[in-house]
Order: structure tokens, then sequence, then C-alpha cells
């Protein structure tokens, strides 16, 4: 099949994520994976991952991210690396350190891995396992220095949102600290958890101004020492981002029951049935499901994307941003300036910061006892 409203191949996978688990021993409010993650309990056994990443490497995928909820949750990790080893993959391990010790690390270099990135939920202990929901913090600094030990690059990841976006002085002071290499500020994406979380999670205006200065103060400072990323908020941008840069064009993700996505949130998004590793091949999915081309190339493109010169640069921004600002997912992303929604964006961050003013959403909690009964009725428009 070729790329929707073009006579192309579709391109090449490069990118494979791996969602080994939802299971996770955080709580964090701001969590990507589906609000409804118990339907996501027969995950994928050893032998089908391994199926799925030679198929996948087949296709050209290089790079390999296993991630979760937490993947050191599954005790045959180390098998895996150790198969993703031997495909050739760059293996990229995403954890909150949770799970990990120095013995497991030792196994993990022996396996193969390249990579180990830690998540960190603030600065401080207190924050950071209020976030978390676990008293995590000193076994963070624990793993992340065994990293450093044990000659990985040390990769670090703080999300930011509402609650810590003021302390990214005090973040990066830790990550040099940690003798980090790479420090990356993720702003929160609002997806699954962090979705039903926005207005108690979105940062103000006048937080993101200060976090980008200070950011930005100790790129210079750190310069040649310590890599920085930071991001500004999609919400507060005026162009939307190339989403994955372009639905099924380099990423693809699959959930940890066998689905495969061109990106972790398009299962939220309606009407679409997305095919799974169960039932068919890598090829079959990337090259010929319909849900797989449906936003690829420009032909769905509704105006203002479909004439504007910026589409082959951002390929009209997210669709599941979109869809979930917009109600259709064919939309422009509403983060741009030129989406006929954009007015209503700026409306909708108006009365979020009002709402952190008066602090009225508590938090909900993934994995807590009660969720379940906080669900009911909430709207994520």
């Amino acid at each position: 099949m070729t790329m929707a409203g073009s006579n192309t191949e579709p391109p090449k996978p490069l990118w494979l994520l791996a969602e080994l688990t939802y299971s996770c021993p955080l709580q964090c409010p701001y969590c990507s994976n589906p609000v409804d993650i118990a339907k996501y309990k027969q995950e994928l056994t050893t032998d089908e991952w391994i199926r799925v990443f030679r198929e996948a490497r087949a296709m050209g995928a290089a790079q390999l991210g296993l991630s979760g909820g937490e993947p050191l949750v599954r005790q045959d990790l180390e098998i895996l690396i150790a198969e993703a080893r031997k495909l050739g993959f760059y293996t990229n391990l995403i954890t909150s350190g949770v799970g990990m010790d120095e013995d497991r690390i030792k196994a993990f270099k022996k396996a193969g891995l390249d990579h180990i990135q830690v998540s960190f939920q603030a600065s401080d202990e207190e924050l950071n396992n209020f976030i978390a929901g676990t008293d995590a913090f000193e076994h963070k600094l624990e793993m992340a220095r065994l990293v450093k030990k044990y000659d990985y690059p040390m990769v670090l990841c703080f999300v930011l949102h509402r609650q810590n976006q003021e302390q990214v002085a005090q973040i990066l002071d830790l990550a040099a600290a940690l003798e980090a290499d790479y420090v990356e500020l993720a702003a929160t994406q609002y997806y699954g958890w962090a979705m039903l979380n926005r207005d108690a999670l979105m940062p103000t205006r006048e937080q993101v101004k200060k976090a980008e200065a200070v950011a930005h103060e100790y790129q210079k400072k750190m310069q040649g020492k310590m890599k920085i990323y930071y991001v500004v908020p999609d919400y507060y941008e005026n162009r939307p981002k190339a989403c994955m840069n372009g639905w099924g064009s380099v990423f693809l993700t699959i959930s940890p029951d066998g689905t495969a996505v061109p990106c972790h949130a398009a299962s939220t998004l309606p009407g679409l049935t997305f095919p799974n590793v169960k039932d068919h091949s890598i090829e079959y999915i990337w090259n010929d499901s319909e849900d797989f081309n449906k936003f690829r190339g420009y032909g769905w493109m509704k105006e203002p994307c479909k004439t504007c010169p910026e589409r082959e640069k951002d390929f009209g921004g997210c669709r599941c941003q979109a869809y979930m600002l917009t109600g259709d997912a064919r939309n422009a992303d509403p983060v741009c300036s030129k989406s006929p929604h954009h007015g209503e964006l700026l409306d909708k961050l108006t009365q979020l910061e009002a709402a952190a003013e008066k602090n009225e959403k508590p938090l909900v909690f993934r994995n807590m006892p009660n969720s379940r009964k906080l669900l009911k009725g909430v709207s994520l428009n």
C-alpha cells in the first residue's frame, strides 16, 4: 500500500518502542499510559517479543526503547536485551530505577544494554516521593550513581508540570551533582492519566517563561559538560511540533498486549482498530494496515493544513492532541496559530490559569485503589 496522498512506499520504521508492561510500582499522575490499563493484562510472552524484535529489525528498525509502565517488572528483561543486542539494535532502557540494583545493572551490561535513562519526579525527596506515590528518591539517586559507575551514558529525565516547574534550577543542580551527561526537561504530554489531571498539572505561562529562562542559562553555563534539553509545553507554542516526525513515518510502538500503534497515544483515537502482532507480521502492520496509513502523507489533511507551506515540516501537528482538543483527529493541531481552534485553546489556558490560583481539582494518581470511582463521569475535553 502506498502512503495516503502520494505514490511512494511508506518509509521504514527506524525507532521501535517496546512497551513491555503497563505494570508500575509508581503512581505518577502525569503518566501517559492509558487510563484503562486494566485491559492490558495479557502481555506478550518472551518469545513473542523476540519475534517482534526480529521482524522490526528486518524492516530497518535500528533503535529499540524498552519502556512501560516500568520495564524492570519484566523478569525476562535481561533475555530481551541480549536478543536485541544479537539482532544489532541500539538498546535504551527507560526506567524509574525502582526494581533495579547493582546486580541487575551488571546483568544488563553483560547482556549488551547500551543506554539507561533514569527518571525523577522532582529535585527534592518530599515532592519526588509525593508525585511517585512511594519513597523512591534515595533509591533513584543510588541507581543514577551506579549507572555512571558502570560506564553508561548518564541520562536523566524530569517530567515538568505545575508542581515542579519552578524547580528547574534545583533540578539542574542535582543533575550536575550526579555528573549527568544528558538531562531531559520533558514537558508533560497530556494523554492518559496526564490528560485526566490536566487542570492540576498545567503550568502557568509565567512558570513556563521563568523555567525556559533558567534552562537557557544553564545550557550556557554547562556547555561542554552536560547537554540539557528543554522543550516549551505544546499548549504554549504557536507552531505545532512534528509529532513522531509524521504518522507512521519513523516510530513504531508495540503495546504490552501486542497492539501496534504509530505512537503511544494513538489508541485514544476513536474509530481505529489497530492491528496486533499476534495476528499480523510487522511488515504487514507497517506497510498495509489501514490505520497505519490513515494519516500518512498529506491526502487526509483538511484546511488550513492541506495548503499550508509548513505541512512538510510539522505534518499538521499531533493527531491525538487534535482529537482531544477539537473532537476531530483530521483537524489542525490547535497549538498552531493558523488553526481555527487556536483561540479556543488560548481561552482554555486562561481558564486553567484561573483554576491554578484556586487549586480546586485534586490529583488522581494512577494505581490508586479508589481511582476507578474518581474517574466516573470525568470529561477529558
